[in-house]
């Protein structure tokens, strides 16, 4: 498509195209009710002019249709529907001419409708590509066409402008948002004298750039070059109906001739073509695929060609982006650091009330977290951003600044743990200070989707032998979230052009599908045999350049997605087969002269209409597959999933009262570990509890046994002998007036052990359970704890 919009006169052929199909189906439906009218009302002759203008209708465009399949080197069965049309017209079998036009023109439109390909003109790549640039020129800016920019230009780059060519920052710390190339969410500093890529975006105030390459030999402009070339290669498949052609066109027409050499009538030899007529082919596959393409959309799941579904449907590599397509794509709140003396929620809930106002990623997380866990925010007034730097203001009589802290600030035990802990976690930091005080830390990273680890089991389960992680984040969290998921390979720190030549590489060789989000997979997307773009964040490059668009943020939509194809692709092939050997069968009892053509278009339409009934099945889509969960169970989920919302941070106290009792088991240590003893008493334990009697029953039978919750039962009875052995050590310490030093190996392992048990068995029961039901929004975020304000969009 993009190479016949390139072409002279390109911009009206697909459009002709799109209009000649209805109207052919029009036409030839109008002609044949047009002259069943005439033939009731006795008017004979114009009922036959009615029947061959209708069948003549169909000859021309089926004539052009294997014409042009000749030009390709393709034979298709559309060479049967062409000899049966022009035979009943020469034998004088009008009426079956009109039948078999019909069955033509309603064929090839549901045909076109399933094979027709989006179009991959990536207008998001061009319209974000900057046109102009301010070109600095001694005390002078000018505004100049981006071709006029020439190397060593100095350019000065506006706050929220993209960067209009590579270079180098002439005069200040800028900060940037990479994300549109990296994909990574989190903005980046460069320095005086460090490299930029075009493409990026100005996070920060306005900076200067000396250029080292022209716009066309920018990074931006390669991106949407190779975006091109990749869509220009990816030529569509051949039809499914093609592939049969090559043994039944020349059976059909050896099977006429033999008719008409046998008894010397062609009217016998029209006969067989007229059951011949591919319409099971024409048809059903087309009809199945168009169902399973229905069936996609209405679980989130946008296919743009019936060939990117029959693709999804027998693919055996997947490529992955991380950022946005394993994980959320936008960092959260992993954890909060307190100073000794001060409080975690309050710390938190400061630093939410700065962020208020301030549009840095970071910023939204904090504020999202604190209002989640239903802080009351106050309004920050003198609010004053450095960017790059942090945000400051005075909330509550205090004035409180989160982001960076100075170097020399960064001392003592509980700063060098909470940095150590960043590191470990490949966590940001936002550090709080009040009053010039270093009151806290606040911890973010971009967390894995709830769904990602279940949907990897299901696409494994549905054929895909090769997963491929293919990202431009660095090293260390690319690891550890290909360990988590059990991925076959992974290649970090990859560009743009990297991710290309990988995907195709990939393609070249076995039937790839590549998932990424944002305007740098777009090349990596065109490349693949499949691309499917998370696309639940508005249209994207991505989007535009993408086979397959998950219109929600659920990546286990995409496995949803590889069961519909695979469902329909098996349907498709079931009804031409069994419409095939129908029409087999029809056309030998032709050849014996016991079907005339009229009565055989008839058969055949009968044949049509039983096989087309089969392909209707792929709306309802694989039994087998299918997972249906009461109303009630769903609301369990529901339930369940947000007290874990609730439950989730609190938990910590179990590793808080540990490290008290490591620091010393004086009175502070008992009224931890006393803290930590009612947690578990009346939240956690209650809680998993009632997951045990309500929950789990109801899970047995959508699950299909009550096995299938079996090992999550005996994390809950191991969770409740820890928590007995926690309230014997309480109870003896209690008695002794203090925590005893032959109490410590024990409690200690006590304590780290059910902190970590309990982390790992509330993430095991969000994959395997909790993400059955679905999310309370588009976004994938987790369920609201109840109560909870409103998240921030």
């Amino acid at each position: 498509m993009v190479g016949d919009t390139a072409a002279g006169g390109g911009r009206w052929l697909p459009r002709v195209r799109r209009l000649t199909q209805p109207a052919l189906v029009v036409s030839t439906v109008g002609l044949l009710a047009a002259g069943g009218i005439a033939w009731l009302l006795g008017a004979r002759d114009l009922a036959d002019g009615c029947w061959i203008a209708g069948t003549v209708v169909a000859v021309a465009p089926a004539s052009v249709w294997v014409l042009a399949a000749l030009r390709r080197g393709r034979i298709g069965v559309d060479v049967i529907a062409v000899l049966s049309l022009i035979g009943t017209l020469l034998v004088g079998e009008y009426v079956a001419g009109a039948l078999i036009a019909v069955m033509l023109a309603t064929g090839r439109a549901l045909d076109a409708a399933a094979e027709r390909r989006a179009s991959r003109d990536l207008r998001a790549l061009l319209e974000r590509a900057p046109r102009f640039a301010r070109r600095r020129a001694g005390t002078q800016v000018s505004l100049v066409p981006l071709a006029e920019v020439a190397v060593d230009d100095i350019v000065l780059v506006g706050p929220g402008e993209v960067v209009p060519v590579d270079g180098r920052i002439v005069d200040m710390v800028a900060v940037l948002d990479e994300s549109a190339l990296t994909g990574e969410p989190l903005q980046v500093e460069r320095g005086i004298g460090e490299a930029v890529r075009s493409g990026v975006v100005n996070a920060g105030s306005a900076f200067e750039l000396r250029a080292t390459a022209t716009a066309d030999e920018s990074t931006y402009a390669g991106i949407v070059r190779m975006a091109q070339q990749a869509g220009a290669d990816n030529a569509p498949i051949v039809r499914l109906a093609d592939r049969y052609a090559a043994w039944f066109l020349p059976l059909s027409l050896l099977l006429a001739a033999a008719a008409w050499l046998a008894s010397g009538s062609a009217v016998r030899a029209v006969a067989v073509l007229v059951v011949a007529t591919p319409c099971p082919l024409l048809l059903a596959a087309p009809v199945a695929i168009v169902s399973g393409l229905s069936r996609a959309s209405r679980a989130g799941v946008v296919i743009r060609s019936g060939v990117a579904l029959e693709n999804l449907g027998h693919a055996t590599t997947l490529v992955m982006d991380k950022t946005g397509t394993l994980t959320m794509g936008r960092p959260a709140v992993v954890d909060v650091v307190a100073a000794p003396g001060r409080d975690a929620t309050e710390t938190l809930r400061l630093a939410a009330s700065v962020d208020q106002l301030s549009p840095h990623v970071l910023a939204e997380a904090i504020v999202t977290d604190a209002l989640s866990r239903g802080l009351g925010l106050s309004l920050p007034t003198d609010v004053v951003e450095e960017p790059g730097r942090g945000v400051t203001a005075n909330v509550d009589g205090h004035r409180v600044t989160v982001g960076k802290s100075a170097a020399d600030a960064l001392t003592g035990a509980w700063v060098r743990a909470a940095v150590n802990r960043a590191r470990l976690d490949s966590a940001a930091i936002a550090w709080v200070c009040v009053d010039g005080d270093l009151a806290g830390a606040v911890l973010l990273r971009d967390p894995l989707r709830r769904q990602a680890p279940r949907t990897v089991r299901r696409l494994r389960d549905a054929g895909l032998t090769r997963l491929i992680l293919l990202t431009g984040d660095r090293a260390e969290p690319t690891r550890e979230v290909a360990t988590i998921l059990g991925l076959d390979e992974v290649y970090a720190d990859q560009s743009p052009a990297d991710k290309f030549a990988a995907v195709r590489a990939e393609s070249e060789q076995e039937v790839t599908v590549m998932v990424g989000d944002g305007v740098n997979d777009a090349p990596a997307l065109a490349a693949a045999t499949v691309g499917v773009a998370m696309g639940a964040r508005g249209a994207t490059a991505s989007s535009e350049a993408a086979d397959i668009v998950l219109t929600t943020d659920r990546l286990d939509r995409l496995a949803d997605a590889m069961d519909i194809a695979r469902w329909s692709r098996r349907i498709a092939v079931q009804s031409a087969v069994v419409g095939m050997s129908l029409s087999l069968l029809a056309m030998a009892i032709a050849a014996l002269g016991w079907l005339p053509p009229a009565a055989g278009a008839l058969l055949q339409e009968g044949i049509d209409i039983a096989v087309i009934g089969n392909a209707l099945r792929a709306l309802r889509g694989n039994p087998h597959t299918e997972l249906h969960l009461a109303a009630g169970t769903e609301r369990l989920l529901h339930r369940f999933a947000d007290e874990h919302d609730q439950l989730r941070d609190t938990i910590a106290l179990l590793r808080t009262a540990a490290n008290r009792v490591v620091a010393g088991p004086d009175a502070a240590a008992l009224a931890s570990l006393t803290a930590a003893h009612t947690l578990l008493t009346e939240r956690i334990l209650p809680h998993e509890q009632a997951e045990e009697a309500q929950l789990y029953p109801a899970l047995a039978r959508p699950l299909g046994s009550g096995e299938a919750t079996a090992t999550m039962s005996r994390t809950h009875a191991e969770i409740q002998r820890l928590s007995d052995r926690i309230a014997t050590h309480l109870a003896l310490a209690q008695s002794a007036g203090a925590i005893q030093h032959d109490q410590l190996d024990d409690l200690l392992a006590c304590l780290y052990g059910l902190y970590a048990l309990l982390r790992l068995h509330f993430v095991q029961e969000e994959e395997s359970y909790f993400t059955l039901a679905e999310d309370d929004s588009a976004t994938g975020l987790p369920p609201r704890p109840a109560g909870a304000q409103p998240r921030k969009s």
